[in-house]
């Protein structure tokens, strides 16, 4: 074959351009290129943890900040209870008052109310044994033709009224 018999000839040529080429390659990539690309990685890189860095710092004062808001919001939370419960403790020592002042009221009434009860019952009561006697004594003076004492009247009504 002409390609291998060739070899021999043109084998220390090949390895001399292989060996330029790739001496060329290796200052122009390996020394030249290579250290920029690994400076921009290294940068990159610093920049990715120092924004890491950053972010963690702001999670951890935003954890702060959320921390201090919820333990202002629960004080103020306990606090507005707190003002709640004295609002109602205070409006239920007003009702109390008002009811006992509007029973006392009522009572008071209550008892007016009895007694002129009570007044109109021995008013009613007496009125009815005034006619009563008035009507005893007259039917008495018509149907027996008596005349009975006004005082025997009024307790013979009386009795009978009381026992029935």
């Amino acid at each position: 074959m002409p390609q291998i018999e060739q070899l021999a000839a043109t084998y220390s040529s090949q390895i001399f351009w292989i060996l330029v080429f790739f001496g060329f390659t290796f200052f122009v990539i390996g020394r030249g290129m290579v250290p920029g690309i690994m400076n921009t990685v290294a940068q990159r890189d610093k920049q990715i943890a120092d924004d890491l860095l950053a972010a963690e710092r702001a999670r951890k004062q935003a954890d702060a900040e959320e921390e201090s808001w919820r333990t202002r919001e629960n004080a103020n939370r306990a606090e507005a209870q707190a003002l709640i419960a004295d609002a109602r403790a205070k409006a239920a020592v007003e009702t109390e008052a008002r009811l006992a002042t509007a029973q006392e009221t009522i009572d008071a009434r209550v008892a007016e109310a009895e007694a002129r009860i009570a007044e109109a019952r021995r008013s009613a009561a007496a009125e009815i044994e005034d006619v009563a006697a008035d009507a005893t004594r007259d039917i008495i003076g018509r149907v027996a033709g008596l005349s009975l004492d006004d005082a025997a009247v009024r307790a013979a009504v009386k009795e009978n009224l009381v026992h029935g």
